[in-house]
C-alpha cells in the first residue's frame, strides 16, 4: 500500500537574516583564531560557520503536514478525529495566544519569525492538551485542509 499524498505541507524555515548572522558567526570564529595563524583561522571560520549553520538548520526544520487523516506538527501526530475547529490567528491575535492567553498545557509549535498562526481545539476527552498552537505562514490553507480531512472522515 502506498502512503497518501499530504493535503497540506509546510516547512518553517529560518529567515534569510538568520543565515547572514550564521556567516557573521563564522567570520567571528575566524577572527578569534587569527592570532594562531592562517590554518587555525580557516579552521575556526569553518567550524564556527558549520556549528551556527547546523543550529539554524535544525531550528528551521519544523514541519506541519496534514496527511492520512492526521495532523503532523513537529514531533506530534494527532488524528483529525481528535481535533475541533481551527481558528486562524492574525499577527496580533497570534501574539496574544503566544503570551498572556497561552495555556501551559497546550502544544505549541511556535516560531517567532512567523507572525501568523492557527489554534486548533483538541476534542479528545482523554487528552489533557486543550489546543494546538501552530505557527504557519499559510493559516487559511492549513485550516481548510483540516476542515476537509474532518469532513471526509465524518462522511
Amino acid at each position: 500500500m502506498q502512503p497518501s499524498a499530504p493535503q497540506y505541507s509546510e516547512r518553517l524555515t529560518a529567515p534569510r537574516s538568520w543565515w547572514v548572522v550564521t556567516a557573521l558567526f563564522g567570520i567571528s570564529g575566524g577572527l578569534v583564531t587569527l592570532p594562531l595563524g592562517t590554518l587555525p583561522m580557516l579552521g575556526g571560520l569553518i567550524a564556527a560557520a558549520a556549528l551556527a549553520g547546523a543550529v539554524v538548520s535544525a531550528y528551521g526544520s519544523a514541519r506541519i503536514r496534514v496527511v492520512a487523516g492526521s495532523l503532523v506538527a513537529g514531533d506530534a501526530r494527532v488524528p483529525a478525529a481528535a481535533l475541533g475547529e481551527a481558528e486562524v490567528l492574525d499577527a496580533e491575535e497570534a501574539r496574544a495566544w503566544r503570551s498572556y492567553k497561552a495555556d501551559p498545557r497546550a502544544f505549541m509549535l511556535l516560531r517567532s519569525y512567523v507572525p501568523t498562526a492557527v489554534r486548533i481545539e483538541v476534542t479528545d476527552p482523554a487528552d489533557p492538551t486543550p489546543y494546538l498552537y501552530l505557527s504557519t505562514r499559510h493559516p487559511e490553507e492549513l485550516a481548510a485542509a483540516l476542515a476537509a480531512v474532518r469532513t471526509s472522515e465524518a462522511a
